[in-house]
């Protein structure tokens, strides 16, 4: 039975309570190693989201984001460590008078790093999106990696290399989950809005877009900027989350892992970056035990770092040999998957082509193309 427009808005409402139902258990019955992972999910939701909001339905390839995400983290650091901690943490200079005396509550600090992000993404993307594919790639990592070394050498306002510890816990369970369960509904509200439409437009055909009246450069920004403010804000719950910040935490890799994610979830899916983003964080250290000692039997080691990295490779190797277009490719769960399966794509296809003649799947379509004979041979 397929359900209606009303069982399908009471299965959302009845799914958002029992999410947040379990996010209020979790909070209250996980040890803290187990509570850590179960965040650092919701951080990584965040951050894929905002990244597939920039490449999977905008299409554009930016690698630039742990360089916001350090912007985030430092702005929210500094405004909310109190002046004892600044003068305890600026020991080899002192910090800039400005900044020495600010204190502010969390969500302010938070918002205020979403848009410190925000406005640099803003600045850079205005020259920086005129390029395409890879020379965009290049161009985006390069100003990551610029901003990654302005925060190694501002000592009076970043601490240098030093970094920032003592950070307040301010990313608490219910404050990630919060704000990852907004991200979600305000991406979902935006690609089905006429903004969203207008960056699936550009990303499947930017000339065409175009010609349809659609200001290509604008909806690149906008949805830079937005990606950006994001990724702000999900560095800045990184960084209260941790408690601690430094420049090393923003490299490449970073970016890369989230990248991971986007691709595995697949591009132009929410829900495949919301899947993908669980199921990445919780295997990277569910395999963390392969670094160390194992008895194999026949074979005992005495510890191997980083052969967790190389069977995590492997399977995600595996994965896109034979799934290439990620866990979701670009659809989104709905309620028709679980009621009705074969309305979905791939076991439509199955079906289809269990059939003869007209219902005969592929060979339908060839003999419909004059391929009659490569049709019967299917």
């Amino acid at each position: 039975m397929i359900p209606g427009k009303k069982q399908k808005r009471i299965l959302n409402a009845a799914a958002l309570v029992l999410a947040a139902a379990f996010v209020f258990v979790a909070d209250a019955a996980f040890g803290s190693f187990t509570l850590r992972i179960f965040n650092l999910c919701g951080i990584y939701i965040i951050l894929a989201l905002s990244l597939n909001l920039i490449n999977g339905f905008t299409g554009l390839f930016s690698l630039g984001h742990s360089g916001f995400m350090a912007l985030g983290a430092y702005v929210s650091a500094l405004l909310t460590m109190s002046p004892a901690q600044k003068e305890m943490n600026f020991f080899m200079a002192p910090i800039i008078a400005p900044l020495a005396n600010v204190h502010l509550p969390f969500i302010p600090a938070l918002i205020a790093a979403g848009l410190a992000a925000g406005i640099v993404g803003f600045l850079i993307g205005a020259p920086v999106l005129r390029l395409r594919d890879d020379y965009l790639a290049i161009a985006t990592l390069g100003f990551s990696e610029i901003i990654r070394v302005v925060i190694t050498n501002l000592q009076p306002v970043t601490n240098g290399a030093l970094g920032l510890k003592g950070l307040p816990r301010y990313s608490t369970t219910h404050m990630i989950w919060a704000v990852a369960f907004l991200s979600v509904a305000f991406i979902l509200a935006l690609i089905n809005s006429a903004f969203g439409r207008s960056c699936r437009a550009v990303r499947d055909n930017e000339i065409a877009a175009q010609a349809m009246g659609i200001n290509v450069a604008r909806v690149k920004i906008i949805s830079f900027t937005i990606a950006s403010f994001m990724a702000g804000v999900g560095g800045s719950l990184l960084g209260h989350l941790m408690s601690t910040i430094d420049p090393k935490m923003f490299t490449f890799s970073l970016t890369y892992n989230i990248l991971l994610i986007v691709v595995l979830g697949g591009i132009g899916s929410v829900s495949g970056s919301v899947i993908a983003a669980v199921i990445i964080t919780i295997s990277m250290e569910a395999l963390r035990f392969l670094d160390g000692p194992l008895n194999l039997i026949f074979v005992q080691t005495q510890g191997l770092p980083g052969l967790r990295m190389v069977v995590f490779s492997m399977l995600l190797l595996l994965v896109v040999i034979y799934r290439q277009q990620g866990l979701m490719g670009k659809k989104e769960f709905s309620w028709d998957m679980i009621t009705n399966p074969s309305l979905t794509p791939g076991l439509k296809r199955i079906f289809a082509g269990r059939g003869s003649g007209k219902t005969g799947g592929r060979a339908d379509r060839d003999s419909a193309d004059g391929g009659a004979g490569r049709g019967g041979a299917d």
